[in-house]
């Protein structure tokens, strides 16, 4: 029997739309969450995620604060404007557009970032405080995917999870927020020996290692909920087609649920950084933070 597809596209209009709810609640009691992006150079692809960012920013009813710099500019002025924008009472969620030239050392520009403005959940802080089941910033496209097996699944107490990557972005922070939710979680990588085998194990399998199609349905366990992370780039019959890390029509056959690609993960990731923006929002003026928005 075929799976169950995952609309993340529908999904996340749905988390928007509770985003949005909130916000009026807030801009009623005369508070307006802020989110500030900041690209540095031209890099295409950037700037379409950051304009897509601005379109969502505002649509939801949050204040827009746009940072466009040169490519050549130095670390000492970005880090000045993230320290304007650490002090700016209006701005309440910061993210700074990744990769940035290779000159400009992220690490440090990463955690220059006030970790309550961290909306992107990269700041060593947030990610000290998310390893120890404590109150943070959680990074938007791992806490998309909880909010999807939470939907899905109800209760993941119990369920046996594989994350396949273990990227400081993706991988690690799934597998922390899946452990919050006391799964039985093992984390795969390209050193894992007898990947298929461990990946069959899944009642829950994350993939997030940047390759084309890499899982395939033989490595699948009949019933598993499949959560694909990966946008990959490829040629097909001449034609540039997208497609996640997993074979989707192989395990489609096979798997009980799974997200496609286009359409599944990546609408979320911008819809949870719109809830963080509004739960960094709350906890800054202490009011009560949006319910089923956090992890």
């Amino acid at each position: 029997m075929a799976a169950t597809v995952i609309d993340g596209k529908a999904f996340a209009a749905r988390v928007r739309a509770q985003v949005a709810a909130h916000v009026a609640t807030l801009v009623a009691a005369g508070v307006k969450p802020g989110l500030a992006v900041v690209l540095v150079g031209e890099d295409p692809a950037s700037q379409v995620y950051v304009r897509n960012k601005h379109a969502s920013t505002v649509e939801v009813g949050m204040a827009s604060f746009e940072h466009r710099l040169a490519a050549d500019t130095s670390e000492s002025d970005l880090l000045a404007l993230i320290a304007r924008l650490n002090a700016d009472p209006a701005v309440h969620g910061i993210l700074v557009q990744l990769p940035l030239p290779g000159h400009l050392d992220s690490d440090l520009v990463i955690n220059a970032i006030d970790p309550a403005k961290d909306v992107d959940g990269f700041h060593i802080s947030n990610v000290g405080l998310l390893g120890t089941g404590q109150k943070s910033m959680v990074p938007c496209t791992p806490l998309g995917c909880l909010m999807m097996l939470r939907d899905h699944h109800g209760s993941l107490s119990g369920l046996n999870a594989v994350v396949v990557g273990r990227s400081n972005i993706v991988g690690k922070p799934m597998a922390q927020l899946l452990l919050g939710d006391s799964c039985t979680v093992t984390i795969a990588h390209s050193r894992t020996r007898d990947l298929a085998e461990v990946c069959r194990r899944a009642d829950i399998l994350v993939a997030a290692v940047g390759r084309p199609e890499m899982i395939t349905g033989d490595m699948v366990k009949p019933g598993a909920t499949v959560i694909d992370v990966g946008i990959n780039r490829v040629e097909r019959d001449g034609k540039a087609k997208l497609v996640g890390d997993v074979h989707f029509a192989s395990a489609a056959e096979v798997a009980g649920a799974i997200t496609p690609v286009p359409g599944g993960v990546g609408p979320m990731t911008i819809a949870c950084l719109l809830a963080n923006t509004v739960t960094a929002c709350c906890r800054a003026h202490g009011m009560p933070e949006p319910q089923g928005l956090t992890a």
